[in-house]
């Protein structure tokens, strides 16, 4: 938990009653912008915040209770799309994002990916945290960079032309 003088920024599991509102954010401008667009059955909420997997996350942030964003941790070397490839074990990979505009710009962002990266580095043998933003998402990965993300170069997931960046945990 991250708390200032009146603001509290926790995590939380997700839960199925949180699904109408990942889906409204979904459809956010922002948040298309952010990620891959996906097939319908690729990715079905109801389903993934009802997992019980040892290799994946899915969080709620909140502001003092009230839900503004959604992240995502995953192992990406145990992960069964295969998404990231071949990838060495002991990573962590993250998909942050806020949900309604007036969240944004707030510094939120920051300090929902501080409690994110504290929570994936939690396990001594992760090494080091991968996220994937869009080349064109030039916001985002300033934002990354801003984190202590460094660039390791650039692939395609699919469609989506991506910045691979890389936290490792003696960067912290």
């Amino acid at each position: 938990m991250v708390r200032n003088a009146r603001v509290s920024i926790t995590l939380r599991r997700a839960t199925l009653a949180d699904v109408p509102l990942l889906e409204k954010w979904d459809d956010e401008p922002d948040v298309a912008f952010s990620g891959a667009e996906l097939e319908p059955d690729d990715w079905v909420w109801s389903k993934e915040v009802v997992r019980d997997v040892t290799w994946q996350e899915i969080l709620i942030a909140e502001e003092n209770a009230r839900p503004i964003g959604v992240v995502q941790i995953c192992d990406p070397h145990v992960e069964p799309t295969h998404y990231w490839g071949e990838i060495e074990p002991n990573l962590r990979a993250i998909d942050i994002w806020l949900g309604d505009p007036s969240d944004r710009n707030r510094g939120l962002g920051a300090r929902v990916m501080k409690l994110a990266i504290d929570r994936c580095f939690a396990p001594p043998e992760v090494t080091a945290i991968v996220i994937d933003p869009l080349v064109a998402n030039v916001r985002a990965i300033k934002f990354y960079e801003r984190m202590g993300f460094r660039f390791i170069g650039e692939r395609h997931f699919g469609p989506d032309h991506c910045h691979v960046m890389r936290l490792e945990r003696l960067r912290r």
